[in-house]
């Protein structure tokens, strides 16, 4: 009995031992060989601080600046990414910042970044979800390799210009019935004071609920709702360290994490399951997202029969549809929110937008051939991408040893692409950089700056965001219809705070007054 007490001990011990070394290498011994080593190439940031690195002062001065609106003016890089901006001023354009025991190279250089994002030799993977993240979607734009390129395959039908026409039916009336709301609220007085931040979120999910789901359009928003609630729960996880195993814990926000879950892949197996006996009965409505989804995706199984890279499972049709509202919602009615923005603030370029609208369409409805022919809201909306962009920074990470630039990185580095820097450094647009000058895409993106790669709010490269026609035809014909109806100006009781949450959003909403044409 004594021998086998002692060898248990002896194991226990070993295994102990054993994890305390895993424990010191992982958040001790390899962050500071990494920092020495990317140090003797020049890359350079502020130290890395055992097990939490630079979260702690991240956040501090996030807070800091979050805790007061700034100025009225479109410099808000200093605001919005604070301690990215510090690090930047104090270690260059080429940096690192440690996520955790991670780091992160900043890369400012427009043509390594269309390097890292056409990804041609392969050397540059999306950074790896944690299982906080897998919750509120995974889908096309979180994936690598042979499964991303057979999702982007079978995804990509759906989202031709042909088959966004069918849809604009469902963007007017969406917003229609905005329009009709804000009149009632306008009334008789001619004026009213409105936040119309939630209400542009509102509209946007109400859109992707009909585009995606069509007749199941009240499920729909079901899951918009959902979704928006996983998503504030996912930001208080991203403010705080995760600890691995901390997700089983019954927690209040992990159960009600879970319980969302299990909400929505509830209402969408149903719905996948629906539209498969439909099709398999011939059947099938084709004319919205989930529809041309399920459809494309059928066709596939059928021409590659069951080998691996044959179509997608319900359980990849939901993460896709779960994605859509992430990806298709948020981005327009920030785009939208910004732009109602920055066209009270410069109402000479509101009126220029409106004179456009009424020349193109009267005050008939929007087509779809009228929207191409929108240049001056083109320009606009291009501006506002490029002073707001929706994304601080889009990440990739090395998978193996890589060559970029004149630098050599170790596996399991993250490559931090920072948007907003870019799009605010007057190396590349100019010394005019922080004004609001739609003028500068007159001749087009191309022409914008000195490097094309230096403006990509849906990203760059192979894979280029495949919603941007979606977002792009949906804020033109919202912000025409609004254009129609009303003026807008800021109200007194606006406070200018662009705030990063996932997506760059208005801290404090949106008050405008907005005036019946």
């Amino acid at each position: 009995m004594g021998d086998f007490v002692s060898i248990y001990l002896l194991i226990s011990c070993v295994l102990l031992f054993l994890w305390i070394s895993r424990l010191v290498y992982s958040i001790w011994w390899r962050p500071m060989k990494l920092e020495r080593y990317l140090k003797k190439q020049g890359i350079k940031g502020p130290p890395y601080k055992l097990l939490y690195g630079n979260l702690k002062e991240n956040i501090s001065l996030v807070k800091k600046e979050s805790s007061k609106p700034m100025n009225l003016s479109h410099q808000i890089v200093p605001r919005v990414a604070p301690f990215l901006y510090e690090t930047m001023k104090n270690y260059g354009k080429i940096s690192v910042i440690w996520n955790g025991t991670t780091p992160s190279v900043n890369i400012m250089d427009p043509e390594l970044i269309r390097e890292i994002l056409s990804n041609k030799f392969g050397h540059f993977e999306k950074p790896k979800s944690n299982s906080l993240s897998r919750l509120l979607a995974t889908g096309v734009a979180t994936y690598d390799g042979e499964k991303w390129a057979k999702h982007r395959r079978i995804i990509n039908p759906a989202f031709h210009l042909e088959k966004l026409k069918r849809m604009l039916p469902a963007f007017s009336t969406s917003c229609s019935e905005l329009i009709s709301r804000w009149e009632e609220l306008v009334g008789s007085l001619g004026s009213c004071e409105l936040d119309v931040w939630p209400e542009l979120r509102t509209l946007t999910g109400d859109v992707i609920s009909r585009t995606a789901f069509g007749s199941n359009y009240k499920e729909g928003m079901r899951i918009f709702q959902l979704q928006t609630e996983q998503a504030e729960l996912l930001i208080l996880a991203v403010q705080s360290i995760y600890l691995p195993g901390f997700r089983f814990l019954p927690t209040k926000r992990n159960n009600r994490r879970k319980e969302i879950d299990r909400e929505v892949r509830a209402l969408l197996t149903s719905m996948i399951k629906k539209r498969e006996n439909a099709i398999k009965l011939g059947d099938a409505n084709n004319d919205d997202l989930l529809g041309l989804l399920m459809e494309s995706n059928f066709k596939d199984s059928q021409e590659h029969g069951n080998s691996k890279s044959s179509g997608m499972t319900i359980e990849d049709v939901i993460e896709e549809c779960k994605l859509f509202y992430i990806a298709g919602q948020e981005t327009t009615s920030i785009l939208l929110a910004w732009t109602m923005v920055v066209l009270s603030m410069h109402p000479n370029w509101q009126h220029h937008a409106r004179e456009e609208v009424l020349q193109v369409f009267g005050n008939n409805k929007p087509d779809f051939d009228g929207l191409n022919h929108l240049k001056i809201v083109t320009m606009i909306l291009y501006e506002v991408l490029r002073l707001y962009p929706p994304l601080t920074s889009l990440i990739r990470r090395t998978y193996k040893r890589t060559r970029l630039g004149g630098m050599d990185l170790p596996p399991e580095v993250q490559l931090s692409l920072p948007m907003l820097l870019i799009h605010h450094d007057p190396e590349l647009w100019g010394d005019d950089v922080d004004e609001f000058k739609p003028e500068r895409f007159s001749g087009g993106i191309s022409k914008a700056s000195k490097n094309q790669a230096a403006f990509f709010p849906f990203g760059w490269g192979p894979r280029i965001c495949i919603g941007q026609s979606f977002a792009m035809i949906e804020a033109k014909l919202m912000l025409a219809m609004i254009l129609q109806k009303f003026l807008f100006e800021l109200s007194p009781t606006y406070a200018h705070a662009p705030f990063s949450r996932l997506h760059i959003q208005p801290q404090h909403g949106v008050q405008i007054i907005l005036q019946k044409l």
